[in-house]
């Protein structure tokens, strides 16, 4: 009877789970059970398994609404009743085209139309619901008329009267409105909670043919779902036999490719690959995957292939990757494998600038009813939460600020907050929108609304209504198309240097950039700022105390630095071993076998499971669970504490020594969620080792292509610096030589237009477009007849430099600039058959100070150009040390001058600490540590140089000055407000420094790990 039920699908309406719902239902023992969220599926296939869990038959559909105003309630007869559903919604959602408020066009669907929506005619499919409440209307003649096409209307929305002022919560949050102001139409009536079916039957005694009507849609809705069966695109050719004769094909073509020299491992290895990729009928989706990879290379765009889909040789001889899994002794078993449970998926990174044109081939190429995105649950946010309950109850903007900073036991008394802490936690975990996954795409045999309906978000492609997790479930693999700025700062600057140097770089050559002397020595050195992954204080630490020098070590370190490694002690202890070889023991003898290559540690994926059916003796299956937990794909903590029930019992039959398994577990369970498999740290090892590649040979044009990417781990003041430390002349934006992004002539450095935020982009671009259609500007007045540009814009430009090629100071230019525009007219902008040279005007002369051009590009681009930070310093001094000589002052005390480039927070037991990173006078960096109780007496006080007072501490070949004293050193007043007093340190404030932050402890030193280095 119950045909018309809401979970916390139907956002901001609904308070009941799936499970809940379900179970409610068993409770009430109904038999059958109908969802229908409104507009929307999304709950269906999890409703479907737990239904047929409990012996209850499931009837799938939607209620769908426009605004608050319900049309019908959609049943699905069968498997094509569903897909018309979401059809229907899907054109609404995605081409805008309106919902019918009366008869859509469905034929394997019953529609329930509520009372106050009931057409002229109804159709052999379509009824009316009658809710209780409404019985007595019955008596009426009109009505009675009706009772043929009625049914059974008693809907579900929540559970208790605590749920229902939930419910009437979550609709003022919806309509952004106050819980007093919420219209009754907004909101459900008390009465949608699920009944006993007894209870609900006696309502409707003396209309039996009300009840049998409602039985009778009942027993025809049958929808039934088979999850063991692929879902995805099954063949990129005609057929199996041909996905497997052409994979074949491009396998052997680039194996000679790969392998100049005949290979007969490559060659055995890509015959069983071959053999397992047909077994599971992946040679289709191997294609597809291929397809996407040459449709890039034919556009000339760089691409990176990641994940465990690089342990494949056969997607190295694609291309799809460009790591050799022969090299590095990588598993195809990890990315494949006949035993795996779920199927694997490829990764697969572009740059930011260039994956729109990968996507948008995927949809025209295999058609925009068969691709979408995957969906994402955005759930309400625990500070969110509060903001959004207070809201509604009406509390002010500083209340809310208040109540989402600090913790609710401050508030105890006060009435209104306590109503708000109490419905805010029942929303923890809700889904409070749904969303686009960040890069997994789905491409289906079937138009994808066989299994969804299909959302538009505003960066205009679809997405579907369920998640990753359940997109795995009812049997299709995603396709990741990532982005990141790494690979646009790679494939600038290969163009860079082409246009800068006429130099040809194939930075896909990876036997040119993976092993190269003077990179390796960089590495070592950890100078790798502007380098992918490898540029933060953490990583090149790292790379410093490892004296990284080689690709093989880079792959470790690429892992290491990963938490889950890093907050077990063995990145620590990794780090020790490396150093000292000669001093430890392997501690078993499962360790050596299985981990000598990194001297017995757990540093990749691979090697928790190898530790786990070697050592603990666990099953495949298990570690098959272990595995997708490391990735953060596990969603069940029941089956992950199973497998370390079986791995302690397994342990102790071994014989193994109890402590050792609890530490061995230890180890184990701190990766999860925070690792990496081996061939994903190779594939970012490749990625990071080009960027360096590039940034040894031709550092100029790659810091250039690393600012217009946006950088990185820094704010673009950092990656100017180290472009000038690489030999850049950097010079402010020009009108006559600047782009919209930073450009290099020579080893003159441009910065771009869109570094001027004062800047409009539409202008900066139009600069662009009339210089190049017309011409240089010649002048100011030039210029002005030129470019639309009102006082302030022409001022801005004026003020960074832009027009310093017209050989006139400043001072001049802007009494210039006041007298052209006064009496300047639009019209004048039309060429003229009879142009009149630019007027000449007799300016006095006026004294500039030189570090006033300093304070005007710290207001405009927000860090000084023309000077170094120092040259701002009242004071000359420099420092006592510098950066270079810290090796020299192990555990000595040393006074430094420094400009603050970051720091980064980290929690503690006994407070905040932070570490920070700096450049000294000669613009080498170095590392500071900043404990809770010194920070009490000597805080960060923003951006700016600093004099610092600490001691060296030299940690396996990298020093860290632990912080006595630090006090911010003042910079000379503003000579530009040399009369005014107030506004002489007022730019001083947008003088920047990084804040980044972390909530994990730190990493844990020698003493805390504990970790055996004999053999036990």
């Amino acid at each position: 009877m119950h045909l018309n039920c809401h979970t916390y699908h139907s956002l901001r309406y609904g308070t009941i789970s799936v499970e809940d719902l379900v179970h409610q239902a068993v409770k009430h023992r109904a038999t059958t059970l109908a969802l229908t969220d409104i507009n929307t599926i999304t709950g269906i296939y999890e409703f479907y398994k737990l239904c047929k869990v409990h012996q209850i038959k499931p009837v799938v559909g939607m209620d769908i609404r426009v605004q608050h105003e319900q049309y019908y309630i959609a049943l699905a007869k069968n498997k094509e009743g569903i897909s018309e559903i979401n059809r229907l919604i899907t054109s609404f959602n995605c081409d805008a085209v309106l919902l019918p408020k009366q008869h859509p066009d469905v034929k394997n669907t019953f529609l329930i139309y509520p009372i106050n929506n009931i057409p002229d005619v109804l159709g052999e499919h379509e009824f009316i619901g009658i809710r209780p409440e409404e019985i007595s209307l019955l008596i009426q003649k009109n009505w009675k008329a009706l009772l043929h096409k009625m049914v059974v209307l008693s809907p579900v929305t929540f559970t208790t009267k605590k749920e229902y002022n939930l419910h009437r919560i979550l609709r003022a949050i919806d309509n952004n409105t106050l819980l007093s102001k919420i219209d009754s139409i907004q909101v459900a009536p008390p009465s949608e909670v699920m009944k006993p079916v007894s209870e609900i039957l006696k309502a409707y005694q003396h209309y039996p043919q009300i009840i049998e009507n409602t039985e009778n849609i009942f027993r025809n809705c049958h929808f039934d779902f088979d999850f063991s069966t692929p879902k995805n695109k099954k063949h990129f050719t005609e057929s199996r036999e041909e996905d497997k004769k052409l994979l074949r094909q491009l396998a052997y073509e680039g194996l000679k490719k790969r392998y100049p020299v005949e290979n007969e491992a490559a060659q055995k290895r890509v015959e069983r690959e071959l053999q397992v990729i047909d077994e599971l009928r992946f040679s289709g989706y191997f294609l597809i995957t291929w397809d996407i990879v040459r449709y890039s290379k034919s556009r000339g765009l760089m691409h990176v292939g990641r994940g465990s889909g690089a342990n494949s040789i056969v997607s190295y001889c694609l291309g799809i990757t460009d790591i050799c899994p022969l090299e590095l002794d990588l598993y195809f078993e990890r990315f494949l494998n006949l035993n795996r449970k779920t199927p694997p998926d490829f990764d697969i990174d572009w740059s930011w600038q260039d994956r729109d044109d990968i996507l948008f081939y995927l949809f025209e190429k295999y058609g925009r009813d068969h691709v979408a995105f995957c969906g994402t649950n955005v759930e309400f946010k625990y500070r969110s939460i509060f903001r959004e309950v207070g809201k509604a109850f009406g509390l002010p903007k500083e209340d809310l600020d208040e109540l989402a900073k600090n913790p609710m036991a401050l508030y105890d008394d006060h009435a209104v907050i306590k109503l708000v802490q109490k419905y805010g936690m029942l929303l923890e975990k809700f889904p409070n929108q749904r969303s686009m996954h960040a890069c997994g795409i789905l491409i289906s045999e079937e138009p994808i609304t066989h299994y969804t309906a299909l959302e538009m978000p505003p960066k205009g492609f679809p997405v579907v209504q369920f998640d990753m997790h359940v997109a795995e479930e009812i049997g299709f693999e995603k396709f990741d198309i990532l982005s990141q700025r790494g690979l646009g700062t790679l494939s600038d600057a290969v163009k860079l240097i082409e246009r800068n140097r006429g130099i040809t770089v194939d930075i896909r050559d990876t036997s040119v950039s993976k092993n190269e002397a003077t990179a390796n020595e960089y590495l070592s050195q950890g100078r790798t700022l502007g380098c992918f992954y490898i540029e933060s204080p953490a990583m090149r630490g790292l790379l410093r105390r490892l004296k990284c020098d080689n690709y093989k070590t880079l792959v470790a370190a690429s892992s290491i630095i990963r938490p889950g490694v890093a907050q077990s002690g063995m990145m620590r202890e990794y780090i020790f071993r490396h150093n000292n070889p000669g001093q430890f023991e392997y501690f078993h003898k499962v360790f050596e076998e299985q981990l000598g290559e990194t001297y017995g540690i757990m540093v990749y994926q691979e090697d928790v499971i190898k530790i786990a059916l070697h050592y603990g003796g666990v099953s495949a299956e298990d570690g098959d669970i272990l595995r997708r937990a490391m990735s953060g794909k596990g969603r069940s903590l029941a089956a992950l504490q199973k497998v370390k029930d079986h791995f302690f019992e397994s342990c102790h039959k071994l014989g193994h020594p109890e402590k050792l398994s609890a530490e061995v577990y230890r180890q184990i369970e701190s990766f999860a969620g925070y690792s990496f498999c081996k061939a994903h740290s190779a594939s970012y090892a490749v990625e990071s080792y080009q960027s360096l590649y590039l940034k040894v040979h031709f550092p100029i044009e790659f810091m250039v292509a690393a600012i217009n990417n946006g950088g990185g781990f820094y704010r673009t003041e950092v990656y100017v610096h180290e472009c000038r430390m690489s030999g850049g002349k950097i010079q402010v934006p020009c009108i006559n030589k600047s782009l919209y992004e930073t450009t290099v002539y020579g080893e003159e450095v441009f910065l771009g237009f869109m570094h001027i935020e004062k800047i409009a982009s539409k202008i900066a671009r139009y600069i662009l477009q009339e210089r190049g259609k017309n011409g240089e500007f010649t002048s100011l007045d030039d210029f002005v007849k030129r470019i639309p540009v009102g006082i302030e814009t022409l001022q801005t430009l004026i003020f960074v430099g832009a027009f310093r090629c017209m050989g006139k100071p400043k001072n001049e230019l802007l009494i210039e600039a006041r007298m052209l525009l006064v009496s300047f007219r639009p019209e004048y902008r039309n060429p003229s058959f009879f142009e009149e040279p630019p007027q000449q005007y007799a300016l006095p002369q006026l004294k500039r100070n030189p570090l006033e051009d300093a304070f005007d590009e710290i207001e405009i681009l927000g860090f000084p150009v023309s000077c170094s930070p120092f040259d701002l310093l009242q004071t000359r001094y420099r420092g006592h040390v510098m950066a270079r000589e810290l090796l020299q002052y192990h555990k000595k005390q040393v006074k430094m001058l420094a400009y603050l480039i970051a720091r980064k927070h980290v929690p503690t037991k006994k407070g905040t600490m932070f570490f920070g990173t700096w450049i000294d006078a000669e613009g080498a960096y170095f590392d500071t540590a900043h404990f809770p109780d010194n920070l009490t007496e000597y805080p960060f006080q923003g951006g700016g140089c600093y004099l610092l007072l600490g001691r060296v501490e030299v940690d396996f070949h990298f020093p860290t000055i632990t912080i006595q004293k630090m006090a911010k050193m003042p910079f000379i007043p503003d000579p530009r407000y040399a009369e005014d007093q107030e506004k002489q340190f007022e730019i001083h404030r947008k003088i920047n420094e990084d804040v980044s932050m972390t909530w994990r402890a730190p990493y844990p030193q020698d003493h805390e790990i504990g970790l055996p280095r004999k053999q036990m």
